[in-house]
């Protein structure tokens, strides 16, 4: 165990202690063992399995995780249950949680201040008498005894990763135990729900040493800071997320489910490299022949409750999950209360650089609720009903990308716009189909792709449609009449399309190699961006990773009411990623200079 690279990156990390496995047996045995397991005369006359027992132990010994004994005992005492630990309300709660850190040597590690005062607030107050017997009675031993298993899953989980390394197309063996996915490394981390169980059982008892995770640049994975939330400046939305992760707790500790979550850091490398991607330039971009695919508005609904097979677009933070742990509660915060696995990610994944997106598939729903931001409220229990993969995966794919946060008049500038792009693109391209990707763009063309994406159209020799924006009144009417029925016919197309999608993942038949794109008003509202200028930047770079459609959920938003007819002029001329792409950079400089101040859509087709 010990010389494993994943485990000692991560290891610092954990509440556990690496201990000589030799310690379980009293000294002198292990002695006579030893000395026993020398003697080839004796060999002959053991069973085959005792031999083999004793020559393990002959060769030295070996290093397992544990929990300190102490700690141990105490997790011992609790799993028992009320009557034997004396754990019966939250001011109790939290004294065992600071004696559980002091026993892991975290003394000088403070919690937040005031969280003592959270914990009692919630259990003592905001939580009903019945509420607080079952937490106490049944749930709360419950993680005690999930704890207590904990170094027995990760072991058992690294060898399991051992068993069934996963292997790319090119051949090349990869790594998906445990470990801190490091910026400008792609990679993954496979866990068992169970796993993921026992991890953030840990955040609840804040059992994670917090000093020394700001300088790997990882966020908070305790609950103190969101316990102190309720305490000071208290809002219901605070209480709500609580609430969801104790249903969660409740949940598997009374039906542990057993599938398994991934965690896979994207990158498109910086320089140049022969087997990804590298960050594109603007020519990459300007001269993209694909064509936009198929997009559909929609005004109602949410992302989460998409019924395609979709990548799920979070509008992340930089640091994965955002204010989840603290106070905030919006997109990112509301998907991480509903789908509380998502959590131990912030455990592992470091802040994401301008190259890189987190994609996380089998995060299994748990909660339903109702509101946003300062009406959140939890709304009860949600069962899902995501088919798995054939990796036991729920087939809920979502995907972490972090726009540029209150850019301004910056975000028109040629830098920001292209990174804004490319990391719409990091995110939406399927990272483990590189080399089809490379091939494709290296030809200058697009192919039919096995993987069921959309081909591109040959750019239409009328190109009234780029000339739209400096139209007069009467050639707009006349450009609209010849090109209705080519629009209808397309509307009726993409509408077709749609439907298929959703009949195919209602039956469970959809593949993950028709995966479109589920997204929304990502970097603006709170990162304060261009709503308009954002949904076209996701268009295009979710059209250049090949992704048969692009569902658009406005959630009302006024900025957006033009979007529909923008896009369906747009699709009914066919244009390009390189065409949408140019017609951003001549609007983007033009409002960087100043030399207008109008929105993107109005600028395009003022005559629409």
């Amino acid at each position: 165990m010990e010389e494993r690279g994943d485990l000692r990156s991560v290891l610092p990390l954990l509440p556990l202690v690496m201990r000589d496995s030799s310690h379980s047996w009293p000294r002198r045995v292990l002695e006579a063992l030893k000395a026993k397991s020398t003697g080839p005369e004796l060999s002959l006359s053991r069973p085959r399995r005792v031999l083999e027992a004793l020559k393990a132990k002959s060769t030295g010994p070996e290093l397992s995780l544990s929990w300190p004994r102490r700690v141990l005992e105490a997790l011992k005492a609790m799993s028992r249950g009320p009557e034997f630990s004396g754990l019966s309300n939250g001011h109790v709660l939290f004294d065992a949680i600071a004696d559980l850190r002091k026993q892991l040597g975290f003394s000088d590690d403070n919690l937040a201040t005031d969280s003592g005062h959270g914990y009692s607030l919630f259990f003592d107050d905001l939580m009903s008498g019945e509420e607080s017997i079952k937490w106490f009675g049944e749930t709360l031993p419950s993680m005690a005894c999930l704890l207590m298993h904990l170094p027995s899953l990760l072991e058992a989980h690294y060898r399991d990763c051992d068993k069934s390394r996963e292997i790319e197309e090119r051949g090349l063996p990869i790594g998906t135990g445990l470990r801190v996915l490091e910026s400008q490394e792609a990679g993954m981390v496979v866990l068992s729900q169970e796993l993921i169980g026992a991890l953030l059982a840990c955040s609840f008892f804040c059992l994670f040493p917090s000093i020394g995770r700001s300088f790997r640049n990882l966020p908070t994975i305790n609950f103190d800071y969101l316990f102190v939330s309720i305490h000071n400046s208290y809002s219901p939305s605070q209480k709500h997320k609580i609430k969801c992760l104790v249903h969660y707790f409740e949940r598997i500790c009374s039906c542990m489910p057993m599938g398994f979550v991934s965690f896979e850091r994207k990158v498109l490398p910086l320089n140049g490299s022969s087997l990804h991607i590298s960050y594109p330039k603007t020519d990459f971009w300007s001269k993209s022949i694909v064509e936009l695919c198929p997009f559909k508005v929609l005004h109602s609904g949410v992302i989460e409750d998409q019924p395609y097979e979709a990548l799920e677009v979070d509008f992340a933070n930089q640091y994965f999950g955002g204010g989840a742990l603290h106070r905030g509660c919006v997109q990112e915060e509301i998907r991480f209360m509903i789908n509380p696995e998502l959590i131990v990610g912030m455990l592992f994944a470091p802040r994401m650089e301008d190259n890189e997106a987190l994609e996380i598939v089998g995060a299994e729903r748990f909660c339903n609720y109702r509101g946003y931001a300062s009406t959140f409220v939890f709304s009860g229990n949600y069962v899902d009903h995501k088919p798995l993969d054939i990796r036991g995966r729920r087939r809920t794919r979502i995907v972490a990308i972090d726009a540029l946060c209150h850019p301004g008049i910056q975000q028109y500038g040629a830098d920001c716009l292209l990174r804004e792009t490319n990391k719409a693109f990091c995110g939406f391209m399927d990272h483990s189909k590189c080399h089809q990707y490379m091939n494709i763009f290296k030809e200058g063309k697009l192919q039919d792709l096995d993987n069921g994406a959309h081909a591109a159209i040959s750019k239409t020799e009328d190109d009234s449609g780029i000339k739209a924006r400096n139209c007069s009144d009467r050639e707009a009417e006349a450009t609209a009449c010849s090109t209705s029925t080519t629009a209808m016919n397309r509307s009726t197309q993409v509408t077709d399309l749609f439907e298929e999608a959703k009949l195919k993942n209602d039956q469970g038949l959809n593949c993950c190699e028709n995966v479109g794109i589920a997204t929304g008003n990502w970097g603006c509202g709170a990162f304060g961006g261009d709503h308009e200028l954002k949904s076209m930047i996701q268009w295009l770079a979710a059209s250049q990773a090949l992704r048969p459609f692009l569902v658009y959920y406005t959630v009302g938003d006024k900025a957006t009411k033009r979007l529909e007819q923008v896009q369906e002029w747009i699709s009914s001329h066919y244009w390009t990623v390189g065409d949408l792409w140019n017609m951003m950079v001549e609007y983007s400089s033009q409002r960087y200079q100043g030399t207008t101040n109008i929105g993107f859509f109005d600028w395009l087709l003022p005559c629409l």
